[in-house]
C-alpha cells in the first residue's frame, strides 16, 4: 500500500502575509509566531516554520525550532505535523502553545519522544488592553528600560528566573550565548527592571511584540521582596510602559499553580482568555 504524501511543507517568504492571517486569528494565543513572521524567520531561518495547506490556502502553522509551537492546528493538521517531526526529537527542548492543541501533538509523539520531564497541562493565558493606571492600579515609579551596560546585573537575575522555572540552569561555562541573548532584548528595549544597590531586584522581558500585541516573559522577584504587596505595582508600571512603547494590548501566560503570581496578574488588570500547556522535554 503506498504511503499517503504528507502536505505539510516548509514555509518561504512568499508565505508571510498568509502566514500572518493564520495567527492574526487568535493572535493573544499566537503572538511569538507573528512575531518571529515579523522578523524575518522566513527568510533568516527557512525550514523553521511549517505550514498545512489545504485547496492552496494555508490553513494553520507549527513553529519548529528548539520549540514546538502549535498554530491555529486542527487533529488532521497535527497528525501530519506530528509525522513531520517525529524523528526531530534531539533538537527540541519542549512543546508549548493551546492547550487542546499541544495536548493532541504530544499524544501523536510521546510513544516516540517520550518521556517527559514535566507536562504542564494548564497554564492560563492572559490579557490586558487597557492601561493599569486608568483602573485605578498604581505604577511602582523604579521601573525602568535596563541599559545594555547592566548586563551583568540583568544576567543573574535572569538564570534565577529560569531555573526556577525550567528547572535546570541556562548556560554552562562562561555564559556567552546567553548573555549575548539578554543583550538582544535589552537593545530592543524589551527588558525592565529595579536595581538596588548594584543588584536588580526586579525583572521582565517583552518577548514578543506583533500586531499591535506584546507578550510579557520572565517576570521575577528577588525571593527576599516576595510577600510584600510590591509585585502588583512592578507589573502594572511594566504593562503601563509596555502600553506606551511596544503595543496596547498585553498578554502573557503563567502556571496555574503559582497562585500568587495569578493574584498578582489579576490585580493588575489581566484576565484569562485561553489556556496553555508545556510540554518540557
Amino acid at each position: 500500500m503506498l504511503r499517503t504524501r504528507n502536505p505539510v511543507h516548509a514555509l518561504s517568504a512568499s508565505d508571510r502575509d498568509a502566514a500572518l492571517e493564520v495567527c492574526s486569528r487568535d493572535l493573544a494565543a499566537n503572538v511569538f509566531v507573528a512575531a518571529r513572521l515579523l522578523e524575518g524567520v522566513l527568510t533568516t531561518q527557512p525550514g523553521t516554520v511549517l505550514g498545512h495547506k489545504v485547496d492552496g490556502r494555508l490553513q494553520s502553522l507549527c513553529w519548529s525550532s528548539a520549540n514546538l509551537v502549535p498554530v491555529e492546528a486542527d487533529d488532521q493538521s497535527l497528525a501530519w505535523f506530528a509525522d513531520r517531526v517525529r524523528r526531530w526529537r534531539r533538537q527540541c527542548a519542549s512543546i508549548l502553545g493551546p492547550a487542546d492543541q499541544v495536548t493532541e501533538l504530544w499524544r501523536l509523539l510521546q510513544p516516540t519522544w517520550g518521556p517527559a520531564r514535566a507536562v504542564r497541562t494548564a497554564q492560563p493565558l492572559m490579557s490586558i488592553m487597557e492601561p493599569p493606571s486608568s483602573l485605578g492600579v498604581e505604577l511602582d515609579p523604579r521601573v525602568r528600560p535596563a541599559r545594555l551596560d547592566e548586563v551583568h546585573l540583568v544576567m543573574p537575575a535572569a538564570a534565577h528566573m529560569f531555573e526556577g522555572e525550567i528547572g535546570y540552569k541556562p548556560y554552562t561555562g562562561s555564559g556567552a550565548a546567553y548573555r549575548q541573548a539578554l543583550l538582544a532584548l535589552i537593545e530592543r528595549g524589551h527588558t525592565f527592571v529595579v536595581v538596588e544597590d548594584g543588584a536588580v531586584v526586579f525583572k521582565a522581558d517583552v518577548g514578543s511584540v506583533a500586531l499591535g500585541c506584546a507578550q510579557i516573559q520572565g517576570v521575577w522577584l528577588a525571593p527576599h521582596l516576595r510577600g510584600q504587596g510590591l509585585a502588583t505595582g512592578l507589573m502594572a508600571s511594566v504593562v503601563e510602559q509596555v502600553m506606551q512603547t511596544r503595543a496596547r494590548w498585553v498578554t502573557l501566560y503563567v502556571n496555574d499553580f503559582n497562585t500568587s503570581a495569578r493574584a498578582t496578574y489579576r490585580g493588575v488588570g489581566f484576565t484569562d482568555v485561553g489556556t496553555f500547556s508545556t510540554v518540557l522535554l
